[in-house]
């Protein structure tokens, strides 16, 4: 019987393990820079060389599978990857390196750095010697890379070229409009950058380069900048909060190897309100000179943001209500104004509405000029009284006086 039951249990443990299936993202670090101290050894003199490792992995999609794996339904999520660095070592070529390597130096978040120094010895003859630095790295590749270390030549060692971005945009960005960006490159090394390419990624469907993606520099000579100007374009149904736009910067170094940095453009969009009058109503429909009335204002937000606090005013020189509190109004929605007012004179009453509200862009009012139709007052109901009381009057007198007994014989 233990036999069987051990079946079960085994599958049951192959399904759990099975449940998270990582996609297949590979981790990697570079040596964004390098330092030899001192420039020039002397043959048999001590040294360091200092380099710089950067974990240049962004983010990975990791799947998860729901249920057994059958039945075909899968999640997934995105994560930062990090990077276990296993071991990090110089090989001399010609030098001598004094110390061990170094083991586990552990984990490197993305876009985190970390300066490893090694200590090394000249040797007696003089010359340009190039050791490399080896790092291993758990679940992704080896990097290595040459460094040059000068033995009492006259050649100097070019350092290589190192490339940033700066970015120059607004502050904020409304939805559907295109937005300037100036991004300036600049080389902090010592060497030119040769054949740069300046890719611009997508945010989303809602943010995009209006022109071209692609940009081509020739060169940028050490401590020198390069602009490129780009137009951004933004959806009106665009989300509010940080669009974070890619871009990389590939480019070779004088020694012939390309590199590439990653950059972004962090666009804030901003939504912006914007109230007009969706109708003017009053109840009852139609009234008269002098009667009581409700006056009711649709104000609409026709906007890409919350109109917040919104109260609205009216100028009409009549007694009751003339401000009304409508509280929020989100985007393609409206809200009644509602004012209750006593008598007004008949005619085309001209007169103001103000509405007041805030945004994310700050506080704002609009006025909208407007008239009232008042009828004139009607008299006719009370004319037929009269001309009724009239006639009654007027029968009275003929059957009580007129028709008296006895004035006939007079």
């Amino acid at each position: 019987m233990r036999p069987i039951l051990f079946i079960p249990v085994l599958f049951a443990l192959l399904l759990l393990l099975s449940a998270f299936t990582p996609v297949s993202a590979e981790p990697t670090v570079s040596v964004s820079s390098y330092e030899v101290t001192p420039q020039v050894l002397m043959p048999g003199d001590l040294g360091t060389i200092t380099v710089m490792l950067t974990n240049t992995a962004s983010s990975a999609t990791i799947s998860e599978n729901v249920g057994p794996q059958t039945s075909g339904f899968e999640s997934s999520k995105t994560t930062d990857i990090s990077v276990f660095i296993e071991k990090a070592g110089l090989e001399g070529n010609g030098i001598e390196v004094i110390g061990d390597n170094y083991q586990r130096i552990g984990d490197l978040g993305p876009g985190q750095t970390i300066p490893i120094t090694f200590l090394i010895r000249a040797p007696s003859r003089t010359g340009l010697y190039f050791p490399e630095v080896s790092v291993d790295t758990k679940g992704g590749r080896s990097t290595r890379y040459p460094v040059p270390v000068n033995v009492n030549t006259q050649i100097a060692v070019a350092k290589l070229a190192v490339l940033s971005m700066g970015v120059t945009m607004p502050d904020a960005v409304k939805p559907g409009d295109a937005v300037a960006v100036r991004l300036d490159l600049t080389n902090s090394g010592e060497s030119a950058a040769e054949r740069i390419i300046l890719r611009i990624g997508n945010a989303s469907t809602s943010v995009r380069p209006r022109d071209a993606e692609l940009y081509h520099i020739s060169s940028i000579p050490a401590g020198e900048s390069e602009s490129v100007n780009i137009t951004l374009i933004t959806d009106r149904k665009a989300t509010n909060g940080i669009a974070v736009i890619p871009v990389s910067i590939r480019y070779y170094t004088i020694d012939g190897e390309p590199h590439t940095e990653n950059a972004a453009i962090n666009l804030n969009v901003r939504g912006k309100a914007e109230i007009g009058i969706a109708s003017v109503e009053t109840s009852p429909e139609r009234f008269a000179a002098g009667e009581s009335f409700n006056l009711i204002i649709r104000v609409e937000n026709a906007g890409t943001g919350d109109a917040k606090s919104v109260r609205a005013t009216i100028d009409l020189p009549l007694s009751g209500t003339r401000e009304a509190f409508l509280g929020k109004i989100k985007p393609g929605n409206d809200a009644p104004a509602l004012f209750r007012l006593g008598g007004a004179p008949d005619g085309n009453l001209p007169y103001t509405v103000t509405v007041s509200y805030n945004d994310e862009w700050g506080d704002e009012t609009v006025t909208f000029p407007l008239s009232l139709p008042v009828a004139p007052a009607d008299y006719s109901g009370m004319v037929i009284g009269i001309i009724i009381l009239a006639v009654l009057a007027f029968g009275a007198w003929w059957v009580f006086i007129k028709k008296k007994p006895g004035r006939d014989h007079e």
